[in-house]
């Protein structure tokens, strides 16, 4: 997937023009030099509490079109958005199943998930938000126009994740043409994972998470599109690797850089080379970025 940023985007009703423009294969040269997408790490996790509709509906009100969450199931079943194992971090579990311990979404129904307040722990303006759905999560994020870097979290624990994922961005509309090829990526740090998610369709745009060695990355690079590593892991030489090669879609492989929060390492990253940063202050990230192409 090539991506090229605008850095400005409009609110209201002029959100529906994307921040994005995604180019041809035969355009790729012309997209090097333009700053990288900018990505709200679980939402805009650093004004409203992660992986919520609060989370990225606060990314829309700032301008941001690309958003990240993470997906698990429960206990019976149905797809959440949540990015710890335990559900004690952001939610108040403890105060309402005190003998649940350690708390872990797979043990919980998403009738019982549903009870949790996800906000408090934020702040008191969040108190009574939920844990969502995952189909919840994407029929906001469309309302919202915005993009979707979604991450399958721990697939290891929910065996068949893959399939259900994909099944329910068929039903919610996001596997059609204009979604895959504009809108949705698929992310994973378990390498299995990805590669069942690109069996099952192989015209999904997908990313690994981490840094693979450089004699590895001609393996990733036969069922993945991205490689996204933890920004401490990104070299010169790093980035010139992974650019080297060329994804099962035959687009240069993309490198999406977590997590950036400051315009120094904005600006350093971005003069690295990286295709794309995922922040927890993406409107900082995109100030930084707007600020050095002048």
């Amino acid at each position: 997937m090539r991506i090229r940023p605008v850095t400005t985007v409009a609110t209201g009703a002029l959100m529906g023009l994307s921040a994005l423009v995604l180019l041809p294969a035969d355009a790729q040269a012309a997209s090097h030099g333009h700053p990288p997408v900018v990505v709200g790490h679980r939402g805009a996790a650093a004004y409203a509490p992660e992986n919520t509709l609060a989370s990225i509906d606060t990314a829309r009100r700032l301008g941001i079109t690309w958003v990240e969450n993470d997906v698990q199931r429960t206990k019976d079943g149905q797809l959440v958005v949540l990015h710890d194992t335990s559900l004690a971090r952001t939610t108040n579990v403890r105060k309402l199943f005190p003998r649940r311990s350690p708390w872990n979404v797979g043990t919980f129904t998403l009738r019982e998930i549903e009870k949790l307040d996800a906000g408090s722990w934020f702040g008191a303006k969040f108190k009574g938000v939920r844990v969502p759905t995952l189909r919840k999560y994407l029929n906001e994020v469309d309302h919202n126009r915005q993009r979707l870097l979604m991450e399958l979290k721990n697939p290891e624990l929910y065996p068949g994740i893959e399939r259900q994922a994909l099944q329910e961005l068929r039903h919610d509309g996001w596997l059609d043409r204009r979604h895959i090829k504009h809108r949705l990526i698929v992310q994973s740090f378990n390498a299995d994972s990805l590669k069942k998610v690109h069996q099952l369709n192989p015209a999904l745009t997908t990313g690994f998470l981490g840094s693979p060695p450089v004699a590895d990355l001609p393996k990733y690079a036969k069922f993945c599109d991205q490689i996204n590593p933890p920004h401490t892991a990104v070299t010169h030489q790093y980035v010139h690797a992974v650019h080297a090669l060329r994804g099962p879609h035959r687009y240069r492989l993309d490198l999406f850089a977590w997590t950036v929060d400051d315009r120094p390492s904005t600006l350093k990253y971005a003069d690295l080379g990286v295709d794309g940063i995922i922040s927890n202050k993406p409107d900082v990230v995109r100030d930084a970025l707007d600020d050095g192409d002048d």
